[in-house]
């Protein structure tokens, strides 16, 4: 199923529960803005190549659009346009005063030379900078772009609008970047699922746990769930696969991925099949990698107990179905990797503010909204009936509504 089919179908299902009529439907499911432009560069051997550049704008009913850009082959406005609405659900069920929005590039970026990014990412932001904005759009990095990406876009976009440092995030740090940025996704995990464990009686340190995916998410999770003393077993890239039922090094681990480009050839740990990660037994399993991994043929095998997405979109709807009949709880997308989006916040508000806090704050203040979340949505669970991911969407999607009603929609 695709990303946008499933994240309708949740959609739809939240506004059964919620009563909602078909006129506001209609209206919250529609993106706000959505844009698509031509990116041609001139490359380093002097030919000139063309690409394809996405910003889907969804909701601003709650105020100006979040979301990331990526740089990626499989790019598509399908795509876009389903993270992007996943965004607007996203940033109301952390409380953060944003709407969603997702743009991408259809690039290789291990193709492309520095220089060649660079024109790319200026040419895509001479596109667009009408239409983003401090108060309007604010993006931030994702797949294939980093902090350096966010000082291009920074850089041109001040041409036109003067010295805008609040218009991205995931900036380096010398130019307005938060403390605890790159870290905050993957912190987030972990603070959102000790307060899962929290709610069954356990602790992280007395859990067994698996992560596919060992990217700045995956790493950074797998960090703090070992100084947390949980007992990762095993963990996988796209180099391979390895595990220790003991419990893996994570330091020696990032250490060892770090100088070889992957966890592959990990001496601590014994080489598995990548394709059995998901299978493998554990208490927690968490996808932090790609979308869709996790599906009706090989939901069957699954013997986690809880599963906690860092990834978008992991979980088929299928395989959902199954897992709800085997009794394996799942930590939905939107509230499990918010830690990411979170921080943007803290960011643009620094940046606003013109006044830096301190990683103690920045965390200490991620904990805190990760955690109501948490229990906003265990609520929302306990009014409808229903589980995480409905209670989840079911709450994202009545704040969005409120907000477009009181904001006077039909006027």
């Amino acid at each position: 199923m695709r990303p946008l089919e499933a994240t309708n179908r949740y959609f739809r299902q939240a506004v059964k529960i919620l009563g909602i009529d078909s006129k506001l439907e209609r209206s919250l499911l529609i993106p706000f803005r959505e844009i698509k432009v031509e990116c041609t560069i001139p490359k380093d051997d002097g030919t000139l190549q063309s690409f394809v550049g996405f910003r889907v704008q969804h909701d601003n009913s709650r105020g100006p659009m979040k979301g990331g850009i990526r740089y990626h082959p499989e790019v598509d406005p399908d795509e876009v346009n389903a993270l992007a609405q996943l965004m607007t659900w996203k940033t109301a069920v952390a409380k953060l005063p944003y709407g969603g929005a997702k743009g991408g590039i259809g690039c290789n970026p291990r193709d492309l030379s520095i220089h060649e990014l660079e024109r790319l990412t200026r040419v895509f932001t001479q596109k667009i900078h009408d239409v983003i904005g401090v108060r309007t759009d604010i993006p931030a990095p994702d797949m294939g772009t980093n902090a350096q990406t966010m000082a291009w876009i920074l850089d041109e976009y001040s041409k036109f609008h003067g010295y805008s440092p609040a218009v991205v995030t995931g900036k380096p740090l010398d130019l307005g970047g938060s403390v605890g940025r790159e870290a905050a996704t993957g912190r987030g995990v972990v603070y959102v699922t000790e307060a899962l464990l929290a709610d069954h009686g356990k602790s992280l340190s007395n859990q067994t746990f698996v992560i596919q995916g060992f990217g700045n998410v995956g790493h950074h999770t797998a960090q703090f769930l070992f100084e947390a003393k949980g007992r990762v077993k095993a963990v996988s890239d796209i180099t391979g696969a390895i595990k220790n039922d003991a419990g893996l090094d994570i330091p020696a681990l990032m250490k060892h991925a770090r100088a070889n480009g992957g966890v592959r050839g990990f001496p601590l740990g014994d080489p598995i099949d990548p394709s059995s990660i998901l299978m493998e037994d554990c208490d927690v399993l968490i996808p932090a990698a790609l979308g869709g991994v996790l599906n009706g043929e090989n939901a069957k095998d699954v013997k986690a107990r809880f599963i906690v997405e860092a990834a978008n979109h992991p979980t088929e709807p299928e395989a959902d179905e199954i897992f709800a009949k085997k009794g394996i709880i799942v930590l939905p997308d939107i509230l499990a990797n918010s830690g990411g989006v979170t921080v943007s916040y803290f960011e643009w508000v620094q940046n606003n503010q013109g006044f830096m806090w301190d990683e103690g704050k920045v965390n200490m203040e991620l904990q805190r909204y990760i955690t109501n979340a948490y229990r906003s949505v265990k609520e929302s669970c306990k009014t409808h009936n229903c589980s995480l991911r409905m209670g989840a969407f079911t709450l994202g999607v009545h704040r969005v509504a409120r907000a477009t009603v009181l904001r006077g929609w039909e006027a």
